[in-house]
């Protein structure tokens, strides 16, 4: 495996080694060189340092995507300030848990929303706020321009917490997840080693800045090769298809790719200059990763990470790519199975909680020490909270969520299989199985389906045709035809809110 560097270090180095090689660009025309992004993270750095941040001190962000996004973020870098990415599509309460759990020494936020938010600053303690739009205007970028030196650059401690991003809150309030220098360093390390990344390529990037995927999996990756990315700031199918020639690597979610395969213009000639493309957040159909490879003739890389890991798996770049597996694990990350509850190692192939320990786990919870101890074993290990298995071949499945296992009549239901059998069904689109409150089973699987248009599919007709593929105890007792399923920004399908809404389906317990 490869030594990580210090994540600033990237900038620094290619700077020094191929300063005019593009970095950033975006779809109206700005293009900014790693001697450029240099520059320009000083003189961001110098003002984060006028308004009172030095290292270890947390800097909020809501702003919309842009190239000066990713700058402020690699300006927090250079600093040791603790960058806080928010949702900018999010709910002012929800910002405001944010800001009041990081007590952050700054702010920084989209100008045309600073008059809404200036109340929940207020009342979160914000004392310092700035502005930063999506085309360099705001406040922050007029006190980088009066900023004539930049602080020196000072080396910081690999344990060092450079972020704290905050989970989707399916359980209870989000909490902030630390990760270190060390964890971005060496997972962007081992995934430019893994996906064969290098200063040729060119990644158009589609995905948010607020989550892990999109912020540290995309852009890490890119820094630690020293190669070049084009921001759109946002997905639409047909720009992404007008953007790929050029591109060499495409990273997006499960919905970017059915969306893709919507496009009569998504074709072989459409994506010749790319090598890669990998899927992540949430579970990728059989189905769409095999019309994919018939249309483009690219076979998509699946990879299992989470926001407190990371990456922790993922499917080979020169080996076999296995529809429904996320590959094993990468090097340096260890996985394990364990029983529900006691913690002993399962069976070899069985299906348990999987466990992580790696350079790429964070560091604990914000402000939650006894969250942290909770989530963690007393050899070290960290519980993902999902249920999978290891097959002999080393591949890692996922099944599910343990929060979402279903437990009807005294057996265990897991979603994912049921979701399999449905899925294949000729004229359904996707499915989701959830558990809720039944009177005689204690819990009974349920499934929400999405039809392909023009199925003519029943609830009956969809039942009878998994009855004869599944366990009596599996079969969903009611399938709901929906337009389509509740998901969160990342695409992946918001179970709790279905559980939530159908919570009196079958009359309560």
């Amino acid at each position: 495996m490869a030594v990580a560097q210090d994540p600033w270090s990237w900038i620094a180095n290619g700077a020094r080694q191929h300063p005019q090689r593009l970095l950033l660009s975006d779809p109206a025309g700005r293009e900014v060189t790693y001697a450029q992004a240099l520059a320009s993270c000083g003189r961001l750095a110098a003002a984060l340092a006028a308004c009172g941040v030095g290292p270890g001190d947390r800097v909020a962000v809501r702003i919309e995507k842009s190239v000066d996004a990713v700058l402020l973020y690699l300006a927090c870098l250079r600093l040791g300030a603790v960058f806080v990415p928010g949702n900018p599509a999010g709910t002012a309460p929800e910002f405001e848990h944010v800001l009041r759990d990081s007590q952050p020494r700054l702010a920084v936020v989209a100008p045309q929303e600073e008059p809404l938010l200036r109340t929940v600053l207020e009342g979160a303690g914000v004392s310092r706020w700035e502005t930063l739009g999506t085309r360099a205007e705001g406040s922050l970028p007029g006190l980088a321009a009066q900023c004539t030196a930049a602080p020196a650059v000072t080396a910081h401690a690999p344990d060092a917490v450079a972020a704290i991003v905050y989970t989707s809150g399916t359980t209870g309030r989000p909490k902030g997840a630390m990760l270190t220098r060390a964890n971005l360093a060496s997972n962007a390390t081992v995934l430019a080693q893994e996906w064969r990344f290098s200063g040729e390529d060119r990644l158009l990037h589609v995905l948010p800045l607020f989550h892990v995927h999109g912020l540290f999996v995309a852009i890490n990756t890119v820094l630690a090769a020293g190669a070049g990315m084009l921001l759109m700031p946002k997905f639409e199918a047909a720009a992404v298809i007008a953007r790929l020639p050029g591109s060499t690597v495409f990273m997006g979610v499960p919905t970017h790719y059915t969306r893709l395969l919507q496009e009569p213009a998504l074709d072989p000639a459409a994506s010749a200059t790319l090598r890669l493309f990998v899927s992540g957040s949430a579970p990728l159909l059989p189905e769409t990763h095999r019309e994919f490879r018939e249309r483009t003739g690219h076979t998509i890389l699946e990879r299992y990470g989470m926001t407190e890991t990371l990456m922790n798996t993922s499917n080979p770049y020169a080996g076999p790519r296995l529809p429904g597996s996320v590959g094993p694990p990468l090097p340096g990350v260890s996985l394990r199975v364990t029983e529900r509850g006691s913690g002993a190692a399962v069976q070899a192939g069985s299906i348990g909680t999987l466990e992580v320990r790696g350079p790429n786990v964070f560091a604990g919870y914000w402000a939650d020490p006894d969250k942290t101890r909770a989530e963690f074993t007393s050899d070290g290990w960290f519980r993902t909270g999902d249920l999978g298995r290891i097959d002999a071949q080393g591949y890692v499945w996922i099944v599910g969520r343990a929060k979402d296992l279903v437990i009807s009549g005294g057996y265990n239901v897991y979603p994912k299989e049921v979701e399999t059998e449905l899925d294949a069904i000729a004229g359904v689109l996707e499915s989701a199985v959830f558990g809720v409150p039944h009177p005689d089973f204690g819990e009974g699987v349920t499934a929400a389906v999405v039809l392909k248009g023009g199925s003519g599919l029943s609830e009956l007709a969809l039942i009878e045709a998994v009855r004869g593929r599944l366990s009596a105890y599996k079969v969903p007792k009611r399938v709901l035809l929906l337009a389509e399923l509740p998901r969160n920004a990342m695409g992946k399908v918001r179970k709790e809110a279905l559980r939530a809404a159908y919570a009196e389906l079958y009359g309560g317990r």
